[in-house]
């Protein structure tokens, strides 16, 4: 019976492990629309889900450009991991300093996809190793489209087009520089911030970003079509 039970777990895990791998390689077809762990978890309590897919070339690319200077500045250049700011993180984690969020825009795309939230160190090591996978596979291009798709932008909300709507009564590609900032800053913690009602300091923050997207340059070629 132990040996049966053991059997089954090894089938069980071996499973859950090859089944992100599988579907890295699935999602890499353009015409498929991936959902996240949130809206799965969502649909199967019966809770409200929004989501309409949307092409990258239909997203406003001030847009494109303000998430990428908000939550991922290097992400043209790295291969999935920001190396040197984990090296950052590391080392005030060993100086037993607060540390800083690190996760790259791929992190946080395999996270929302196979993963679920929370600090964890078990979520890091898993998620490591996916965001490498996932960036060697898709292009940049298709990559960004699918995290602006299934990222959760407030209760429900999951993607830009549905945002968009949500918060300004237009869609993605119509979005303004400050909208789209305004709905950058709202991504680290859409439980808190509204971009239809911003507080001074998600104003400020806005500001911020829409000035490095005005300016990004070179930091977003490789979303540009």
């Amino acid at each position: 019976m132990l040996r049966r039970s053991l059997s089954i777990a090894a089938l069980v895990v071996v499973a859950l492990i090859s089944l992100p791998i599988v579907l890295v390689l699935v999602y890499a077809i353009p015409g498929v629309h991936p959902v996240s762990t949130l809206m799965l978890a969502d649909h199967f309590t019966f809770q409200k889900v929004e989501r309409d897919w949307v092409a990258l070339d239909d997203i406003s690319p001030v847009l494109i450009h303000s998430v990428m200077m908000s939550e991922d500045g290097q992400y043209c250049f790295h291969g999935g991991i920001d190396w040197t700011q984990m090296r950052a993180v590391v080392d005030d984690a060993m100086e037993g300093e607060s540390t800083r969020g690190a996760s790259t825009i791929p992190m946080q795309t395999v996270k929302n996809l196979f993963l679920w939230s929370g600090r964890s160190y078990l979520r890091k090591a898993l998620e490591a190793p996916l965001a490498l996978y996932a960036d060697f596979i898709w292009t940049k291009r298709r990559l960004m489209e699918i995290y602006l798709n299934v990222a959760e932008w407030g209760d429900g909300i999951y993607g830009v087009e549905a945002a968009s709507w949500h918060y300004f009564n237009k869609p993605a590609f119509a979005l303004t520089a400050r909208e789209a900032a305004l709905l950058a800053v709202t991504l680290p913690s859409p439980a808190t911030r509204n971009p239809a009602k911003p507080s001074r300091g998600l104003k400020r923050l806005s500001g911020v970003i829409e000035k490095r997207a005005r300016g990004s340059g070179d930091y977003v070629g490789c979303v540009k079509s």
